[in-house]
Parts: C-alpha cells; structure tokens; sequence
C-alpha cells in the first residue's frame, strides 16, 4: 500500500531537466530539508526517480543512512559503479528508454566506457568527474545523482571530498557549451537548517544552490489513507484525521498506528474524539522509541545530548570545553575527561542521534528526538523540584 505523488514527482522532474529563466538556479543543485519519516525516501524512490528514468534521464540514488559506518565516498561509488554496470548491459531497461527517446545507435548491446569500472575513483583510475562527462557524452542525455540523508557527508574528510567530486562533475559537464545534457545533484536531508547550511556557507562545495523544504503530505494523502483503511462507522472525519496527522509530525506511519488502534478501540464515544486521543498516545510511545535509543547509551550519552539541546541543538560547540566537561561530571557524578566524551560523541553520531558539523561541532540529527527528550527533562525537573525544595 504506497501512496504516490505523481503531479510532484512530474512537477519536480520539469523543473530539474527543463527549468526556465531563474530557475535555472537548479543546475548548481538542489536540497530538500525535512523531518525524518515524513515520506522522502518513498517519494524519492517510488515517485521520482522512476518519473526522471522515464524522462530518459539516467539516475544514480545513494543513501548515506543505509550503512552509517560507511565512508559516504564509498556508498557512492559503489552506485555509480552499479548503474554503469547496468548500462553495459544490453537488455539494460535505462538502455531500452534511451534508445526509443533518443535514437540511440548501439547495435545490440549496451554502452561501451573508455574506463574500468573496477578502478574508478582510484588513485590509477578515472575520477568521477571523468566518468560523468563521459556517460553524459555516450548517452546524451542528463544524469541526476540523488543523495538522500545528505547531510551525513558533513563533519567529516571524506564527505567533503565526495561533494567536492560532485561539484568538480557538475562544473566540468554544465559549464561545457556543447554538452548534450546536465549533471543534476539533488540532496535530500532529515534536518532542514544543516541541509540548508550546505548551500549557504561558503566553503560548502555546493555553496550558492539552492534550498528548499521537501513538499509534506497533504489532506489527499490523509484522505487516500482513510479510504484504505475502510474504516466504517469507526471511520473519523478528513479533517480531524488530518488535524492529528499533523500533531504526529505528518509521520505516515504513526497515522497508520493510530488508525489501527481506533479501529480496534470500543465503540463508546465518536470516532474524531477517540482518534484525538489515541493520537496523544501513539505520540507519546514515538517519542520513547526515539528516547530508548538514546537511554541505551548511558548516562554519559544524556549528559553529552542534553548539553547540545539546551544549546539550541544545531552548530553547537564547547562540547569538550572545561566548563562543559565538568557539567558532564556534576550530571553523571563521577569526572569525565575529553577523550570519554569524544568517544561517546562519536557512538551518538554512528547511532545518528547527533550529526557531527565540523570539527567539534554537534546538531541534533532529528528535532523530534530533542523535543521528546527536553519535554521528558522537563516533566522530571517539576518532579524533583518539590524534593530539592524539602
């Protein structure tokens, strides 16, 4: 049961490979922040990359959130590898498109690389610049290269480098007066204010593109959804389940757990009232989810968090500073040194609670996380307060 998106998916398309006037801004790329299980990767890989494939764009899709201890650099090319692999191949689907939209002569079998595969982005071998403007010229059409969780490339060498590569692709295929098509990078990220930093800081490779919130699910969604769920006489008006879809942080997911629970609830009151409070609920156990991710971890892993939410949760630093490392030690009570924290820093951000920024500075990588936890600190502090007051 998947709810696609069509009129986006072609909207986004034409405004990627035929963009008009200013808004070929796009072509120096483009980065959609928004919230974690809010549907991008579904849109993406369900809606619009099969809408640009059919486009006869050839398209390569990297998620830096599948494997967290990967080299983001790695994840790449293992992608780009996998796609011309692909397109060697003569029953290749991206081979079949392409020939029918652009007349391709290619006998057949598939397309033919002046390059190993095996060696690119090696020291001996083609680099990814060389291996785009070459697909571009072969194929003679667009390649859009979609990074979902972009913003796990931040913080670290290798991120940096791989967006480098990218820009170094983008400025040798589009700067090119005779190219026979665009090198499109499209970033997608769970957290909107350090998604939008790489594209306005300026010693981001993708400094000066452009930024924009990924486009949430609407009251047609929330409609589609109901009309599934056939719920009957226990079915809650649109507008009502809306108005909880969005307390839920228009989570598809947890608007299908709290349906699901309205369904199996008794028949006592209307179904608007019961789904209202069921939602409250279903919000409540998200949020401990979240929070059980980050109490596994320990005391230290509080400590570290808290500190980086009562800070504003993004770009934050003086994580390891003195001051800092002996509010760690007051909170856990025993004393803590940097090289600790700096190891625990690092759990947080392999288990993607935090996201490392820079060097020594931290974010929050899902602001639901940090309101789930401040409210938890909160309701704990109104109860130790009579206490400390006795």
């Amino acid at each position: 049961m998947t709810f696609h998106r069509p009129t986006l998916a072609a909207d986004m398309a034409d405004q990627l490979l035929r963009p008009k006037g200013l808004m070929k801004k796009v072509r120096s790329g483009l980065f959609l922040g928004g919230l974690r299980r809010i549907g991008k990767t579904t849109f993406l890989r369900g809606d619009l990359i099969p809408t640009l494939e059919a486009q006869g764009a050839i398209v390569v899709y990297v998620d830096l959130w599948s494997n967290t201890a990967a080299k983001p650099s790695d994840l790449l090319l293992g992608a780009v590898r996998k796609t011309l692999t692909d397109l060697q191949r003569a029953d290749s689907k991206a081979v079949g498109v392409l020939k029918r939209l652009k007349g391709l002569d290619l006998g057949a079998g598939g397309f033919k690389f002046g390059f190993s595969l095996s060696e690119l982005g090696k020291t001996e071998g083609n680099t990814l610049a060389g291996a785009f403007s070459e697909l571009v010229q072969v194929a003679q059409t667009n390649v859009v290269v979609i990074i979902d969780e972009v913003q796990h490339a931040m913080g670290s060498d290798d991120g940096n480098d791989m967006l480098l590569a990218l820009k170094a692709a983008r400025d040798e295929i589009n700067l090119s007066p005779s190219t026979p098509g665009y090198f499109l990078f499209v970033g997608t990220g769970s957290h909107r204010a350090r998604v939008r930093e790489l594209t306005i800081k300026g010693k981001q490779a993708f400094n000066g593109a452009m930024s924009e919130d990924f486009p949430v699910l609407e009251i047609d969604f929330v409609e589609w959804l109901l009309n599934e769920a056939d719920l009957g006489e226990r079915s809650p008006s649109a507008a009502v389940a809306f108005e909880c879809f969005v307390r839920l942080g228009r989570r598809p997911e947890e608007l299908m757990k709290a349906l699901a629970a309205l369904q199996q609830a008794p028949n006592f009151v209307a179904a608007d009232q019961d789904l209202r409070a069921i939602t409250e609920g279903v919000r409540q156990s998200a949020a401990a989810v979240d929070l059980a991710r980050l109490d596994e971890l320990g005391p230290l892993a509080l400590a570290i968090f808290g500190y980086v939410c009562r800070q504003g949760g993004q770009s934050v630093k003086k994580v390891f500073s003195g001051a800092t490392l002996d509010e760690y030690s007051a909170e856990i009570g025993r004393p803590v040194g940097a090289e600790e924290v700096q190891k625990m820093a690092n759990q947080l951000v392999d288990s993607n609670i935090l996201a490392r920024d820079g060097h020594g500075i931290y974010g929050v990588s899902d602001p639901f996380l940090a309101e789930a936890y401040t409210s938890r600190a909160n309701v704990l502090r109104t109860l130790d307060g009579p206490r400390g007051a006795g």
